[in-house]
């Protein structure tokens, strides 16, 4: 792209950006399980995006020259507060700021005497890797049930050291769906004087409507003793529009510690509430809009359709030879894969197969003894579509059973896992991927199960590695 010599009007753009995302996946009508929230009712998007727009040159960064900011934050943390046992929070752009204000609290509230460290499932997000990297932690890696796919409380006991400053734990998990013991995990953290966040991006504006709908749902929030913060994402099950998440802490003192002040310039005060500095208000307006638009009762009926089309998705989803749901999943996270016998399919291929029929179904690759499987994120809207996600998804096992598993070069996992990356610039990394029948700079919606195939034979370092490359590659 070069700047154009004169400006260009509205419709132009509009029309340029119709263009652009022409093969985007759609963020509406249920299609696409994973990344988008729609709860099925256009007038509460509509709400959400007049609101954003109406914020969107609001500048958080002085709370004092735009009151509407305060009170608007306000407003939306005490809602998730009162939802989820209480405490004080900060608004954040999303999970992964939310997971990294709760960690960086979390390690200055706490004098070690090594290098600080943190005890963390192996099925919670990555999110808390990504804080570890960059507030300078140790990941001390806690087991999971092989059956249950729940964090063990004996590992959680066993992770803890002297220089320990959080312990970890997911409501629910976001592979498999599941919410790990809460109560017990939080018990041990407190015994041994640690804090304890739990992750619930994803399902803490969802469990306990949930609950109210007549789900089994343990307690999970802040309510439990020994929980000293919590992380909840409004633009998933909150339905807000993207860039909306609250971390809520127990106690005042420990949101503090997640805040940033510096006096050490000549310019104007800075004092942030999160790792951004000067954001838009939008994401915020958004978020307050939503919470208005659907009210109470707007999200109990949202919880009420949610709960009977997960229900109906894992029911249909076991009838299907050669597939089986993975564990027992609480929430609206299904995740299914191979029975792995002669029935069985492979899941990368069942994948690119459903994208071929329009639905997005988004693979998972395999880690920790748990198999590479196939996750959907249930919705308002999908229980309108569940009957049709199940002929999909049945007729995508036939033909991937048909098609067999994804058939790699002989020698490319060797290839690739020796590869010297430094000695590639991207070019080269991008000729090499076509070669095997990748095309990194293509347009449309790509086949990826050769792609996921590779990756899921290579170990975890090696898999990041590649990705990052990938990343590269496709924005040089």
């Amino acid at each position: 792209m070069s700047l154009p010599d004169k400006g260009r009007s509205t419709e132009e753009l509009l029309a340029e950006i119709a263009r652009l995302k022409r093969d985007d996946l759609p963020v509406r009508g249920g299609k696409v399980t994973a990344y988008v929230y729609d709860t099925g009712r256009p007038e509460v998007h509509e709400a959400a995006a007049r609101a954003y727009f109406e914020m969107l040159e609001v500048n958080t960064l002085d709370p004092t020259a735009f009151p509407s900011v305060v009170e608007m934050e306000k407003q939306v943390v005490g809602a998730v507060a009162e939802l989820l046992g209480g405490g004080s929070g900060v608004f954040t752009s999303g999970g992964t700021e939310s997971v990294m204000l709760a960690v960086k609290a979390a390690r200055d509230s706490r004098e070690t005497g090594g290098r600080p460290r943190m005890a963390v499932p192996v099925t919670a997000h990555p999110a808390f890797h990504k804080a570890a990297h960059y507030l300078g932690l140790a990941v001390d890696a806690v087991p999971v049930d092989p059956v249950t796919f729940r964090a063990s409380p004996g590992g959680v006991e066993a992770a803890i050291t002297e220089d320990t400053v959080l312990v970890v734990a997911s409501a629910p998990s976001y592979p498999q769906g599941v919410i790990d013991p809460i109560a017990e995990i939080a018990g041990i953290a407190a015994a041994r004087g640690v804090p304890c966040h739990v992750d619930a991006c994803v399902g803490g504006w969802l469990l306990p409507w949930l609950r109210e709908a007549g789900a089994d749902i343990p307690p999970f929030d802040l309510s439990v003793p020994g929980v000293t913060s919590l992380s909840c994402d409004l633009h998933k099950f909150g339905y807000a529009p993207k860039g909306a998440s609250v971390v809520l802490f127990a106690d005042p003192a420990m949101r503090r510690r997640a805040y940033f002040a510096s006096a050490s310039w000549p310019g104007y005060t800075v004092i942030n509430a999160t790792v951004q500095s000067s954001k838009s208000a939008g994401p915020l307006g958004g978020a307050w809009a939503t919470f208005q638009a659907l009210g109470r009762e707007g999200y109990l009926e949202l919880g009420r359709t949610t709960l009977a089309a997960a229900r109906e998705l894992r029911e249909g989803i076991a009838k299907i030879p050669g597939l089986r749901v993975l564990g027992d999943p609480e929430s609206a996270l299904v995740a299914f894969g191979s029975t792995g016998d002669d029935d069985g399919v492979d899941v990368f291929v069942l994948s690119d197969e459903a994208r071929k029929r329009g639905w997005f179904l988004q693979p998972q690759l395999s880690y920790a003894g748990i198999p590479a499987n196939i996750h959907i994120t249930v919705t308002g809207v999908t229980l309108r579509g569940v009957e049709a996600m199940l002929e999909v998804i049945a007729e995508a096992v036939e033909a991937a059973r048909e098609r067999g598993p994804a058939e790699l070069p002989e020698g490319l996992v060797e290839l690739v896992a020796g590869l010297d990356l430094d000695a590639l610039d991207d070019a080269a990394f991008g000729e090499l991927a076509a070669a095997v029948g990748v095309d990194l700079g293509g347009s449309g919606q790509p086949e990826m199960a050769v792609v996921n195939a590779v990756l899921d034979a290579l170990p975890a370092d090696r898999r990041e590695a590649i990705l990052i490359r990938f990343l590269s590659v496709i924005y040089a």
